[in-house]
């Protein structure tokens, strides 16, 4: 305990942070442990090249993208806070928790996932996923498994199902209604199968 106290002492404003992510004590300890641990050259800040060091980024072929996701644009580095406020999305969201609406969004909550998720996909940062950037996140995730005719037909039909304006690419409300569609027709098919 002692040492989570001490740990925790040397974060500033750990509590903010604990409430905007929603990890515990516990949790900001051994994010920090891990955050040190990548911050070679003892900086504070951790750089793209810093990541490599956790296998399951360098193996996953959207590594990079999970990655660059924790940058800004033009930002070459980033800290402990936004390190955290980072990994929040991947917490489970705790819908059952009361909302204050004076406060913004939880960063773990569905529509901040989304967002998160969204922004994989939107490569250029216009607010749409086009054809193209689809196609480029599919051939990383699919790698050699279909071909490239079968990545076309994918992407084809994903734009024609998700893409409600009709104006060859899907916004962040085109994904949300589709995701939203997609668990709901999965919910209906559990259901239909018990």
């Amino acid at each position: 305990m002692g040492s989570t106290n001490s740990t925790l002492s040397k974060i500033p404003n750990v509590e903010e942070l604990m409430r905007e992510t929603g990890f515990s004590p516990a949790h900001i300890v051994r994010l920090y442990d891990r955050f040190e641990s990548l911050d070679k050259e003892k900086t504070g800040h951790l750089r793209p090249e810093d990541f490599g060091a956790i296998n399951r980024l360098a193996m996953n072929p959207i590594g990079d993208r999970i990655i660059g996701a924790f940058f800004s644009s033009g930002q070459d580095t980033v800290d402990f806070h936004s390190f955290v406020r980072i990994l929040a999305h991947f917490r489970p969201a705790e819908n059952n928790r009361p909302r204050d609406p004076s406060l913004p969004e939880p960063v773990n909550s569905r529509i901040s996932k989304l967002k998160f998720a969204f922004q994989l996909y939107d490569l250029d940062k216009d607010g749409k996923i086009s054809r193209a950037e689809l196609l480029q996140v599919l051939r990383s995730m699919m790698e050699m498994q279909v071909t490239e005719e079968q990545l076309e037909s994918i992407a084809d039909r994903t734009i024609q199902e998700a893409d409600l304006d009709r104006d060859d690419a899907i916004s962040f409300e085109e994904f949300r209604k589709s995701l939203e569609k997609v668990n709901i027709d999965h919910k209906m098919s559990i259901r239909f199968l018990r």
